[in-house]
């Protein structure tokens, strides 16, 4: 697939509708040849009971960054994402305010895509870093 950020961009908002991501209020916001990067407000919505963002919100911001960064070097009329592995190290709490998720390519394959996406917040402190392992599959007709 030739690289058009804005195709990339409208792709990606595209397949959020109606899911978890639109859930989380993940916007994807700029595109590279071998990066992504999202963003996602911090509020109550994705607070754990302290009033921290939750681990498994990063981890689900993480995760749909680095699978919809796949897109960038596959044909998605042919082929589809699947992560596979994700690991996150949380290094730093958040209480409100955007975090931005950048996910920038570490190995392409033509099976096996793996990706190192950056949880930064708006002062560009770390807060989680994490390694996901997508799967590139043929694409399957999908029934009902």
């Amino acid at each position: 697939m030739t690289f058009d950020r804005e195709q990339i961009l409208k792709l990606c908002q595209d397949f959020s509708k109606n899911t978890l991501m639109e859930t989380l209020e993940i916007e994807y916001i700029d595109a590279g040849p071998d990066f992504l990067k999202a963003k996602m407000p911090v509020n109550s919505r994705v607070h754990q009971p302290m009033g921290l963002l939750h681990g498994g919100a990063t981890v689900a911001l993480a995760e749909s960054v680095g699978s919809a960064a796949s897109m960038i070097f596959i044909n998605p009329e042919k082929q589809e994402v699947r992560g596979i592995e994700i690991s996150a190290n949380h290094v730093k709490s958040k209480r409100n305010g955007i975090v931005y998720a950048t996910a920038k390519i570490i190995h392409e394959g033509r099976s096996i895509h793996l990706w190192e996406i950056r949880i930064t917040d708006e002062n560009d402190n770390l807060i989680s870093i994490c390694k996901l392992t997508n799967m590139i599959l043929p694409k399957r007709e999908r029934n009902g």
